[in-house]
């Protein structure tokens, strides 16, 4: 569709439903595409319809969200630059209402799972607008600083946080202190640390899908 937002990917569900269908938005990281995560995509469940995006901007051999403010001391520290994030921000924004509309989903079952760059967008989309997303899986992301202090906007959602125990780019505590204040602030928070660099494993592919399916009833 050419006047969608944002380059993606679209995947209809494999078991469909009479009304509109949930939806799940993928959002990629650093350097991927809107293929990347589809193996991740996969293995949800069969009644979601899957909108894997692409970012908007090129790197290297694949693309990227927004540029990295390297100030506090390297990758391993490194916040998203606050221009590009709030235009991908927006361009998230935009794309799902879009998607609401152009693929009749329902628009209380739309959630976002995210990689990296993608987390960290996912969890500030569901801090700006708690009212449009159902739920959010953040793998090997952290909150952004731009978003701590609103994160009481996330109260009662539910949020799935993964974390590697070697990942050197998004060290697990990150990740960890994430999930701590999505649950202070009084979000429904499963936190997981796995055996894993800057990566996923099976293991947390397998627990994303249940959990997800738990979201879905």
């Amino acid at each position: 569709m050419d006047d969608s937002p944002l380059v993606h990917v679209s995947n209809e569900p494999d078991d469909p439903v009479e009304d509109a269908a949930p939806a799940v938005v993928v959002i990629h990281g650093r350097g991927a595409d809107e293929h990347d995560l589809l193996p991740i995509a996969e293995r949800l469940p069969g009644s979601l319809h899957v909108l894997s995006v692409r970012a908007p901007d090129r790197l290297q051999g694949g693309y990227t969200w927004y540029d990295l403010d390297l100030s506090a001391g390297g990758l391993h520290a490194s916040q998203p630059d606050e221009e590009g994030f709030r235009r991908s921000l927006d361009l998230i924004h935009e794309f799902v209402d879009w998607a609401i509309d152009s693929y009749d989903l329902d628009p209380e079952r739309v959630g976002l799972l995210g990689f990296s760059q993608g987390a960290i967008t996912s969890l500030s989309a569901l801090i700006e607008r708690p009212e449009r997303y159902a739920w959010v899986v953040a793998l090997n992301g952290y909150l952004a600083a731009s978003h701590e202090d609103r994160v009481e906007a996330a109260a009662d959602k539910p949020v799935f946080v993964g974390a590697g125990e070697t990942d050197r780019i998004i060290p697990a505590e990150r990740a960890e202190r994430a999930a701590t204040l999505l649950r202070e602030a009084g979000a429904d928070v499963r936190f997981e640390r796995y055996r894993a660099g800057h990566g996923t494993t099976p293991e947390e592919i397998e627990d994303v899908a249940e959990w997800v399916d738990e979201r879905l009833g």
